[in-house]
């Protein structure tokens, strides 16, 4: 028998600046997901003895985040000693696949209550310092795409060339992003789904990368950001147009959902907020990198017996404005129901934690405006992507 799967609740923390002074830079990544987790486990009264099973997603696996992040997490809240954890690594989708698994865990007969997280200190554990030398594929991928694959930076200047994507455009998809995620934050749109942090330094409640008064006049005085000798000559053809404006901020984050058997939820007294429809994960080309989504999003649809006009609210992560743009472009969404409260450019990208953030963000949005469905698709390094939707109960 299929069992059914639901999302309780999904929380997040503040998203902090990646760097060195960002609000979270001096919260070690293991307590940062920590108090999440006892945030989440808190707020829904649950006894953690329940919890079969906590899957966290996160890229960098090294350093903090390096010993099973969830393991020591649940440890560092308090939970009982009897809770284990795994790690996934999926790239930037990494927290949506956790999601996944989980779901299926429970959908399976396997599990009856999970957690499904994200965490990524991208201040405290550099992106890519888990790497082992240089040519991380290995030379018979480098012989397949000789000269050899190439970073998401150019892929998201070919994704501009193929769907015709000007600077002006992506500078003002950026603005929006960030005027969106203020105005929610304005009206305290994020309170519920944010769990405030202690750091060092006080109590940080709300997100710190979100730029209001950024213009497209300022944006359009940054400077390309992956243009240099070596790449202008294996690609003579581009128009350099990717900038730190229009792509996503390197953030300290962590994200978190409590996913359950629906009987156990009501059975407790807990009030189930979605369910899942369907889930896909694909891979596209490894060398445009970016552009998986958009099968993703034609499978998921497809698996659901959905077509575009019954979406409510797509969150299409905005890893660089090209990914969300040129999504566009192919299923001609409108802006209303793309990214709503704003994006990655805006809320950064602490790229384990994403796929959670992007799905806590969706959840609780649905609930204000009382939408049906949510679809949620992000582009993964290696040309990857995971895509889910879910249907709101209410």
């Amino acid at each position: 028998m299929m069992h059914e799967a639901v999302i309780v609740d999904a929380v997040r923390s503040p998203m902090g600046k990646g760097k060195t002074g960002g609000s979270l830079s001096e919260v070690h990544a293991v307590d940062l997901l920590a108090q999440v987790l006892k945030g989440l486990v808190e707020r829904n009264a649950i006894n953690p003895k329940l919890i079969d099973d906590i899957i966290v997603g996160c890229v960098t696996q090294a350093g903090e985040h390096g010993g099973t992040p969830g393991r020591m997490a649940a440890l560092a809240a308090g939970f009982p000693e009897s809770i284990p954890s795994t790690t996934i690594d999926r790239k930037c989708g990494s927290s949506q696949q956790a999601v996944h698994f989980a779901a299926q865990g429970i959908m399976s007969g396997a599990y009856r209550m999970t957690i499904a997280a994200g965490i990524e200190s991208m201040s405290r554990v550099p992106m890519g310092s888990a790497r082992l030398g240089q040519d991380g594929a290995g030379p018979l991928v480098a012989k397949r795409y000789a000269p050899g694959l190439i970073n998401q930076g150019i892929a998201a200047e070919l994704v501009n060339q193929r769907w015709q994507l000007d600077r002006e455009t992506l500078d003002s998809y950026a603005v929006r992003s960030h005027q969106r995620a203020a105005t929610h934050t304005e009206r305290g749109l994020f309170q519920d789904e944010i769990i405030p942090i202690q750091t060092p330094n006080g109590l940080l409640n709300t997100d710190e990368t979100i730029r209001p008064n950024s213009s497209s006049s300022a944006l359009a005085e940054l400077e390309p950001a992956f243009r240099n000798s070596d790449s202008h000559s294996r690609f003579p053809d581009i128009d350099w147009k990717v900038t730190a404006g229009n792509s996503s901020q390197i953030t300290d984050g962590a994200s978190a959902l409590l996913i359950m058997e629906r009987s156990l939820a009501e059975s407790l007294g807990l009030k189930p907020l979605a369910r899942f429809i369907a889930f896909d994960v694909i891979a596209d080309d490894p060398l445009l990198m970016l552009t998986a989504p958009i099968p993703a999003t034609r499978r998921v649809l497809e698996k659901a017996r959905l077509g575009l006009d019954n979406i409510d609210h797509f969150e299409i992560n905005e890893a660089f404005a090209s990914v969300p743009l040129a999504w566009q472009k192919e299923f001609g969404v409108d802006n209303d129901r793309l990214n709503p409260c704003g994006g990655a450019i805006a809320l950064g990208h602490p790229l384990g934690a994403s796929g959670a953030r992007l799905m806590t963000t969706m959840l609780h949005s649905m609930h204000r405006n009382g939408d049906r469905y949510g679809l949620q698709t992000m582009c993964e390094a290696g040309g990857m992507a995971n895509a889910t939707i879910i249907e709101r109960l209410s």
